[in-house]
């Protein structure tokens, strides 16, 4: 099917928002959308419409209507199987069906819409898949929040403190100037006067000013009181003068060999990208919960050239990875010869616009398939816990660039004494971040020694984050050929693989 826009509107055809999936003008989308309710005939149970130019497949949502623009050629079975879908996204992102909830979210249904459709074909996407790449859940997010919350609370307790400790010394000012000015009153004189001693007790002398009272200058810990428009900077400045040492990312040194940048991709008429993630859940005993590996393999093609090419995918991984082809390109020729090309002969790729061609994903049940292992080792000692933690790589062949393991370390209590460290560390309110640059055959372990306050379950869980320049899975693009003819063709390709989740529980 080719689906050329997915509209919401009203019963008498006012649109309430409209997603285009191939190039068209605004005129002609108003056009149709404004002769749709006047083909619309109540009488008749038809969901569809058919004109000389394009086909409307749409479907009652209590007072709107959603509408579904495509060819004429297109499949009316694919079509209304899509067009369900639709129906059931909307109520996801809106409580009630009217106007109001719609325009409201208007900007979460098309994100919604663009995860079902591209370039005008159905992508293999169920409703929970689409909530999932919407929400665009981050592991690394919600650590960094917590870690801030923790430095915000502590920080407004050190505020407490202060606030204290001033009005504390405030009093004892104001008592010891009271004491100055009773000392100040003169004694009553012997012999005959004209003055009464009545007056002499009522009206003090002229007392010399008491010197100011010294009080302790600021330490520099903690924020400062009474200052107004405080910022994020501010806030980072008093962690730092709290002892605590915070990272700057523009001056984390990375020593991964450089890779193809934006611009040379850009440049490069042919550019192949493979990327992968990697997320894992492992049990503080080394059992492992979960382990996945997602992979896909993006086309950039910048020039008509090079639009009509076959990529050669060589697949040399023993293990179970399952693949998966874009419904555009050819499964059949793919599995038998491993040749990624359109289904449609003659058809060319989308220019300028990454087209994820390929897609993997390997599932591991054993502890041996991770490409770290970390194990954690607490231990009760006094009022603390003297904690060791190691890494090892398992396999030599891989090198892990920028390994950064994070151990909840809390400021409280105590203070933190490192004892060895393999590799450079920082200590944050909330965290403490072990950097190793580069762990390969030549540093496949190490470790880190230290110990602080808390108990054993205060030290889990241990997050971990590296990056690879080369895949974990065995697939790589052997080479690119014209579609017509033998020709080899050049191509520039990059690979990324990263941690979205790895972490020790």
């Amino acid at each position: 099917m080719v689906l050329l826009a997915a509209s919401v509107c009203t019963r008498k055809g006012n649109v309430l928002l409209s997603r285009q999936f191939v190039e068209m003008t605004k005129s002609r989308i108003e056009g149709l959308l404004s002769a749709f309710p006047k083909l619309v005939v109540t009488d008749k149970q038809h969901t569809f419409i058919e004109t000389e130019s394009v086909r409307y497949v749409y479907q009652p949502l209590d007072k709107l209507y959603i509408v579904l623009i495509t060819t004429k050629t297109s499949n009316i079975l694919e079509d209304l199987e899509t067009l369900r879908l639709f129906a059931r996204v909307i109520p996801e992102y809106c409580r009630n069906i009217d106007e109001k909830e719609v325009s409201e979210n208007v900007f979460q249904l098309i994100f919604a819409f663009d995860e079902i459709i591209a370039l005008g074909y159905r992508e293999n996407v169920n409703l929970a898949q689409i909530k999932t790449f919407t929400e665009m859940d981050s592991h690394d997010e919600k650590v960094y929040q917590a870690v801030r919350q923790t430095q915000e609370r502590e920080a407004k307790e050190e505020m407490k403190k202060k606030a204290k400790e001033l009005q504390r010394q405030k009093i004892e000012a104001q008592r010891a100037g009271r004491t100055m000015y009773n000392t100040g009153i003169s004694n009553q004189s012997s012999g005959p006067t004209s003055v009464t001693p009545s007056n002499t007790t009522e009206m003090p002398l002229p007392v010399t000013p008491a010197a100011p009272v010294t009080r302790p200058k600021p330490s520099g810990k903690g924020l400062k009181l009474g200052r107004k428009g405080a910022d994020i900077d501010t806030f980072v400045d008093s962690i730092r003068k709290d002892g605590g040492v915070v990272k700057d990312s523009s001056k984390i040194a990375v020593t991964e060999p450089a890779r193809p940048t934006a611009a040379a991709a850009t440049s490069s008429p042919l550019h192949l990208r493979q990327e992968e993630k990697i997320f894992a859940s492992i049990h503080r005993e080394g059992d492992l919960d979960t382990f996945e590996v997602r992979g896909l393999l993006c086309l950039h093609v910048t020039s008509e050239e090079y639009a009509g090419v076959q990529v050669h995918v060589a697949n040399t991984d023993d293990r179970q990875v399952q693949i998966q082809t874009h419904p555009n390109i050819d499964k059949r020729v793919f599995n038998e010869e491993g040749v990624v090309r359109m289904k449609q002969a003659g058809r060319p790729f989308p220019l300028n616009t990454d087209v994820g061609v390929l897609k993997w994903r390997l599932q591991g049940s054993d502890a041996q398939d991770l490409p770290l292992i970390i194990n954690c080792w607490p231990s009760e000692a006094g009022r603390g816990c003297d904690v060791n933690i190691e890494y090892e790589l398992q396999d030599e062949s891989m090198e892990l660039f920028n390994v950064l393991v994070s151990i909840p370390v809390s400021s409280q209590g105590g203070s933190l004494n490192v004892i060895q460290c393999d590799g450079s560390y920082t200590h944050t309110h909330g965290a403490l971040e072990w950097s190793i640059p580069l762990v390969d055959k030549s540093s496949k372990s190490g470790t880190l020694e230290f110990s602080a306050a808390g108990d054993v379950e205060s030290f889990y869980p241990v997050n971990v984050s590296f990056n690879m320049n080369r895949p974990y899975c065995d697939i790589k693009v052997t080479g690119v050929q014209a579609a017509d003819s033998d020709r080899a063709v050049q191509f520039t390709t990059e690979c990324s693989v990263i941690t979205e989740q790895y972490v020790i529980e």
